[in-house]
């Protein structure tokens, strides 16, 4: 090994160590600088100027240390090729592929729906033609929750969140004119997320394309409505009866399908830690992990195609350690714990999306530098797919300047940025790694409790996650209040910038006109066959039979998503949450 450079010293510097007898030894003979430099060096210089009259948080309330050095790592009994190796090996913390992004860019999918089937149609498009290279679907409130748009529940709902789409014929006109076997579509839907999948499938069949070539995600993380978005339908267990028919399915006859994205994104939207998500998330992944394996699946037929969805959000260094930390975590419990043997089942995968939980509607062009700080904690902590806000998504669906601006934002980090041109860039920080450690050591602890209490669907029954992320929520906001957390434009420079912006405003019209489209929908089809087709769906929901079949057959014949629905709610009712306290 050759001679380390020898740094000059500043005057006096000599004279400083002689007067240092307090300062210790490593085991490996390096001088202990830290205390050194504690005692001579920092303590004095906050006597003459103090620090910040502020507590030295992380986003997730972390306390963070002045300065972090190689012994923090000793402290941690932290391992380079155990704990941090290499990209592309075991057990993965510095990311899944060996060239990270020298290779390939991660996937820019904006997600985007509004309105009609033809008002995104046009917009995916136009972001195709911009330069996106995947689709992210949003779907508005009423198919979240399996009702169509002439359903009382969904006066007022129609096309305002996502778009509207009931039946097969909106999915054909959602995607025409998109090639399906050329790109890749992410669907963010979770317990009708078997319904909507038979419409993809359908609609490439229409186009003469091979199920077996279609690529893409459906959301379809079931056990996070309970936890957090509460958009949910079916009671926990028989949605994890679903969520095996999907796995069995998707394995045998859509072998590109990811069949599950396990979504911590709205874990931490509900206003969980860093810590939390990252620990409610992967648990809920190893319990769809369990469906499968007790299904008699061999665990490298289905384990590669799980995928999982991550928040972004502002502390940049927490963000990059949460990702890392999963990676480790993930591929260590997927070999040990399960038993697979294939790297590509250890491999975890992640999409990410900016938070929208931290945009304001106040001084709202500053949304703007906040997605561009999350965006580069998504790309320096390696993941595989991006999605980054528009300014006003705080307020409205994004417009299509504000959306290609956030395109814009992906693109000026993936070329001028940098930070494409290393894998793992952070790797090897001592705060980094600090942080990794950490939280994987926290999370840790949680998974202990969840399988102390039976597993995640029993500790949902408990309401144990739901509890811990309140009283998170409640400390975050209590900081904020309090002024010990500074949020630019809420509770500190709060003067008006600029002149208002303008958002999308959807129309009361497309309710109207979504409606009169599912009426004509209703008339032209065969009545008959719909009705044989739904009783299909309900006896294969009373039995052990597969549903896909029989769905993809009701939705052949244009039955909607809420008839569906309801068939297999008549079977497994629906679910009516009990407030937590």
């Amino acid at each position: 090994m050759a001679d380390k450079p020898v740094l000059a010293q500043a005057p006096g510097a000599d004279r400083e160590a002689a007067a240092a007898p307090e300062a210790g030894v490593d085991d490996d003979g390096a001088a202990n600088g830290k205390a050194r430099w504690q005692k001579q060096t920092f303590e004095p210089s906050t006597r003459q100027r103090p620090e910040r009259d502020v507590p030295f948080i992380t986003a997730s309330s972390r306390p963070v240390e002045a300065l972090y050095t190689r012994q923090d790592l000793a402290d941690r009994n932290l391992e380079h090729d155990a704990d941090i190796g290499y990209p592309g090996e075991f057990p993965y913390t510095r990311g899944i592929h060996p060239t990270g992004y020298r290779g390939k860019f991660w996937t820019m999918r904006q997600f985007a729906g509004f309105g009609t089937a033809e008002d995104s149609n046009e917009r995916y498009r136009r972001l195709l033609e911009s330069g996106q290279t995947g689709l992210s679907v949003a779907f508005h409130h009423p198919t979240l929750v399996g009702r169509d748009s002439d359903d009382p529940i969904a006066r007022g709902e129609v096309g305002k969140q996502g778009v509207a789409v009931d039946s097969l014929a909106d999915m054909e006109t959602l995607f025409d004119r998109i090639p399906l076997d050329q790109v890749t579509t992410s669907m963010t839907i979770n317990h009708p997320a078997c319904v909507l999948l038979c419409m993809y499938v359908a609609v490439g069949e229409k186009k003469g394309i091979d199920r077996k070539v279609l690529a893409g995600t459906i959301q379809n993380d079931v056990l996070k409505e309970f936890i957090a978005q509460k958009t949910f339908v079916f009671p926990p267990r028989p949605t994890m009866r679903i969520m095996g028919d999907i796995i069995e399915w998707c394995t045998a006859e859509l072998p590109r399908w990811n069949w599950v994205s396990v979504s911590g994104y709205h874990i931490r939207e509900a206003g969980s830690t860093a810590v939390q998500e990252l620990a409610f998330t992967l648990r809920d992944g190893m319990e769809y992990i369990q469906v499968g394996l007790d299904r008699g699946l061999d665990i490298d037929a289905f384990a590669p195609r799980l995928s999982f969805f991550f928040n972004a959000h502002n502390d940049l260094f927490e963000e990059v350690a949460k990702y890392r930390a999963a990676r480790k975590l993930w591929a260590r419990y997927m070999r040990d714990r399960y038993g697979a043997k294939s790297p590509r089942s250890w491999w975890m995968r992640f999409h990410t999306q900016t938070a929208g939980c931290t945009l304001l509607d106040r001084q709202p062009r500053n949304n703007v530098m906040r997605v561009t700080i999350q965006a580069l904690t998504a790309v320096m902590g390696g993941t595989q797919s991006l999605h980054t806000n528009a300014l006003d998504e705080t307020i409205a669906l994004p417009t299509e300047e504000h959306a290609i601006i956030a395109l814009r934002t992906q693109q000026v980090i993936a070329h001028e940025s940098g930070v494409a041109n290393t894998v793992d860039p952070l790797g090897g920080s001592y705060y980094v790694e600090s942080l990794t450690a950490d939280m994987e050591q926290e999370a840790e602890e949680i998974f202990a409790k969840i399988d102390e209490l039976g597993g995640m669907v029993a500790a949902i029954d408990n309401g144990y996650p739901q509890r811990e992320i309140q009283e998170a929520a409640y400390q975050y906001q209590k900081e904020i209040e309090g002024n010990d957390r500074i949020i630019v434009g809420q509770n500190a420079f709060i003067e008006e910038m600029g002149e208002p912006i303008d958002y999308l405003y959807i129309d009361d019209s497309i309710e109207e006109k979504q409606v009169e489209r599912l009426a004509g929908l209703r008339q032209r089809r065969d009545a008959g066959a719909v009705e044989r087709a739904l009783e299909r769906v309900r006896g294969a929901a009373s039995s052990d039979d597969n549903l896909m079949p029989a769905i993809l057959e009701a939705v052949h014949g244009y039955a909607t998503v809420g008839e569906i629905c309801g068939a297999m709610r008549e079977v497994f009712g629906e679910y009516q949450e009990q407030p937590i306290f």
